[in-house]
């Protein structure tokens, strides 16, 4: 693949984790601090925002890993596939259904995916954060699972919604930088 495809693939290609659509539970998760985790009091209008919020950004064509976490209850599944793109489930720990319920709105599903950039540089996507004597070959770890947390650590990056102003990031910007 010469480099061109391969940055136009990067330039396209997103990255969220966390949604959790129709979860009423987490439009009253507080932070440590005691704020509210999402500014949303009821479900409806926390899946109306972040569906108008990844359309914002992504295209039908463009490729989006969901690092897990997609729905709570099985019957909001059809919420993603209200949002554009291409996308590939990696399962998080709430992504308990079968296969074949998660099968018409994602390409593939995955338990982790690991990629690598034009310039050789190495990452694994993952839901949870992989242990640090895994990360091995990996330059950093993009994952999800905890919400506003973050680890302190610069390989871990952290792309659950409340990172990523509530929309999927852009897989070049956060690893131009590496």
């Amino acid at each position: 693949m010469n480099e061109s495809v391969i940055e136009y693939a990067m330039n396209n290609t997103w990255v969220v984790a966390d949604p959790h659509f129709g979860h009423a539970g987490v439009c009253r998760f507080l932070r440590n601090d005691g704020t509210k985790l999402r500014p949303w009091d009821h479900p409806d209008d926390m899946d109306k925002a972040l569906v108008e919020n990844w359309n914002s950004v992504v295209e039908d064509k463009d490729r989006v890993y969901v690092l897990g976490d997609v729905v709570i209850n099985r019957r909001c599944l059809p919420t993603i596939g209200l949002c554009k793109g291409r996308k590939v489930l990696v399962k998080g720990n709430h992504d308990i259904f079968k296969l074949k319920d998660y099968e018409p709105y994602f390409d593939d599903i995955r338990a982790y995916v690991v990629g690598k950039t034009h310039s050789g540089f190495m990452y694994i996507m993952s839901h949870i954060p992989i242990h640090p004597d895994s990360l091995g070959r990996f330059g950093v770890n993009i994952h999800g699972h905890l919400h506003s947390n973050k680890l302190d650590d610069p390989r871990y990056i952290c792309v659950s919604v409340e990172h990523t102003d509530f929309k999927p990031k852009n897989l070049n910007e956060i690893i131009k930088d590496r």
